[in-house]
């Protein structure tokens, strides 16, 4: 039988500490949320591996590491209100839960959404709850939010999710150009949107945020 508790503390201390992960609001979540619960049957054995884990056909959860340091860079208090977009088996929904006072997991998925729906009261996440929708689109009935986590990478910018920030209000997302990758913080101050990129990340990009391409004439 595998050692789930093991291989979470394993993952806290080799993966998160080690990359900077001071806040210990984080650490602890991750410490208490078993991952495994989030993920099939038969892809549990790599719950805790240092990557993404594909759990349906083109559907990840982030690698722990990168998922830890950007939940790190949303600085999320207490008592924010936050939107968790691309939620998929309700993993990040369930860690965000234990950081901020209410969670609102969006996912366009039906049986994503189920699933999600079905594991978090499980995992004690009473103030979550999912929603099913698309995903660039947001969430507009439980706006504005003080957070919008991305669980995933986008190449254009994501407006329709930055109309939903409240005043303060943190975007949080991998912005991908090419190649390479970001982890970067969209800020709203004083109605305008600012952004500071957090630390170098690759991550699978979800479905909606591709850039468009044009007419090549």
């Amino acid at each position: 039988m595998p050692d789930y508790l093991a291989q979470r503390l394993n993952m806290v201390e080799s993966q998160v500490r080690v990359n900077d992960v001071t806040d210990v609001r984080v650490q602890d979540a991750m410490r208490d949320v078993p991952r495994e619960r989030f993920v099939p049957t038969s892809r549990k054995s790599t719950a805790y591996a240092d990557a993404p884990l594909e759990v349906v056909q083109g559907r990840f959860l982030l690698e722990p590491r990168a998922f830890a340091k950007m939940v790190q860079l949303a600085e999320i208090k207490p008592t924010d209100n936050v939107l968790d977009v691309g939620c998929a088996t309700g993993y990040s929904s369930a860690i965000l839960a234990r950081i901020a006072a209410r969670v609102t997991g969006l996912e366009q998925d039906a049986d994503l959404v189920r699933i999600a729906s079905e594991t978090l009261p499980s995992v004690g996440a009473s103030n979550a709850t999912i929603v099913q929708g698309g995903l660039p689109d947001g969430h507009k009935g439980k706006a504005p939010y003080d957070v919008i986590f991305v669980n995933g990478a986008i190449e254009s910018r994501p407006d329709a999710l930055l109309a939903q920030l409240a005043e303060g209000g943190r975007l949080v997302a991998v912005v991908k150009s090419g190649a390479s990758g970001h982890a970067t913080v969209f800020l709203k101050e004083q109605g305008q949107i600012g952004r500071r990129a957090g630390f170098d990340a690759d991550a699978p990009i979800l479905p909606g945020f591709r850039e468009k391409v044009g007419f090549v004439f």
